[in-house]
C-alpha cells in the first residue's frame, strides 16, 4: 500500500511516515497544501492523511479540490477537535476524522481500515484457498501453517490478495508499493515475489508474462 502524508509539522510528518513505514506501508510526504494536492493528483495513492491547517492551501481546500478528481480514501488529521469541523470535514468528502495528538496505533489500524473498504473487503481477514491473511493482525497462515514474512513480502502479498482476480502490472505494483525512498528501476518487486513463492508455492501467485502478477 502507498499512502501520501500531508502535514506542515516536520516532526510529526517525519513521525507519521516512519509509524507507517515500519507496518510494511510506502510512504510519500508534502509539507504544504500546495505539494500535497499537486502529489495527490497523481493517482497513485491507497488512503491520503491530510493536516488541516497547513500553509499554501489549508486542508478543506485540499480536500475539495481532489474530490473533483479522486476518490482515494482521505483521513483528516486535526488538533481542531469542535463537532462543527469534524461535520465539516466529512462533508466535504473525507473518509476519516484523527484529532492530535494520536495513539500510532490506532493511526494504523485507521489506515488499514481505509484500505480495506476502498477495494470492498470489510472484514480484516481474507481467506484465498490455502491463504488465510488477517490485514488487523498482519499475520499470514498457509495450508494451516503460519508464514514469517518481511513487511515487504507482506504489503505485497496483501496488495495481490485484496485485488485476488487482477492482473496487476509491474508498474502498478511499484506504484503502490514503493515509495520516493526506493529505486523503481530496481528488480526489487521480482525478488520479493521469489522469496513469497518459496515461503508459500510457486501456485499462490502466478505470472502473466508482459503484464504482470496476481492471485487468482
Amino acid at each position: 500500500m502507498r499512502v501520501l502524508v500531508v502535514e506542515d509539522d516536520w516532526a510529526l510528518c517525519r513521525s507519521v511516515a516512519a509509524t507507517l513505514r515500519d507496518e510494511g506501508i510506502a510512504v510519500d510526504t508534502a509539507n504544504d497544501g500546495v505539494e500535497g494536492l499537486a502529489l495527490g493528483r497523481e493517482g497513485i495513492y491507497d488512503a491520503i492523511l491530510l493536516d488541516v491547517m497547513m500553509p499554501g492551501l489549508d486542508g478543506w481546500e485540499v480536500l475539495e479540490k481532489l474530490r473533483m478528481e479522486s476518490s482515494a480514501p482521505v483521513m483528516m488529521l486535526t488538533a481542531r477537535d469542535a463537532v462543527p469541523d469534524r461535520v465539516k470535514g466529512l462533508d466535504i468528502g473525507a473518509d476519516d476524522y484523527l484529532t492530535k495528538p494520536f495513539d500510532n496505533a490506532e493511526l494504523c489500524a485507521r489506515v488499514r481500515a481505509l484500505i480495506r473498504r476502498s477495494v470492498g473487503q470489510t472484514q480484516s481477514a481474507i481467506t484465498i484457498d490455502k491463504l488465510v491473511l488477517d490485514t488487523a493482525g498482519r499475520t499470514v497462515t498457509y495450508d494451516g501453517k503460519e508464514v514469517e514474512l518481511t513487511a515487504r513480502e507482506y504489503s505485497i502479498l496483501e496488495y495481490l490478495a485484496l485485488n485476488r482476480g487482477k492482473v496487476l502490472t509491474r508498474t502498478r505494483l511499484y506504484e503502490r508499493l514503493f515509495d520516493e525512498r526506493d529505486d523503481s528501476y530496481s528488480n526489487l518487486l521480482d525478488v520479493h515475489v521469489s522469496k513469497l513463492r518459496k515461503k508459500m508455492g510457486p501456485e499462490l501467485i502466478k505470472t502473466r508474462r508482459g503484464h504482470g502478477y496476481l492471485i487468482e
